[in-house]
């Protein structure tokens, strides 16, 4: 997903991981605008139907039930499960 022009979130192939691009280090994801907007992209495109279900088990190697982006995606409305975080179409 790219935001701003640059890229923010890369899902791999299958859904199950997700890499993101942080705008700097030190930055919460919560609090980086260009992160925020790639994940509501993602759950909008989800929603679609255009990705089908998709339940995003890694964040950058951890889990993604415990991944600061984790939060994130869940205000954009996936849901916790005990694989990871869903969003079904």
């Amino acid at each position: 997903m790219l935001a701003e022009g640059e890229l923010a979130l890369y899902m791999e192939r299958g859904g199950k991981t997700l890499l993101a691009w942080p705008t700097a280090v030190d930055t919460a994801p919560a609090d980086d605008g260009r992160l925020w907007s790639a994940a509501e992209a993602l759950a909008a495109a989800a929603r679609a139907g255009t990705l089908g279900t998709v339940t995003v088990e890694r964040v950058n190697g951890a889990s993604a039930l415990t991944s600061p982006l984790g939060a994130l995606l869940e205000r954009a409305g996936f849901i916790a499960t005990p694989r990871g975080l869903r969003l079904r179409a």
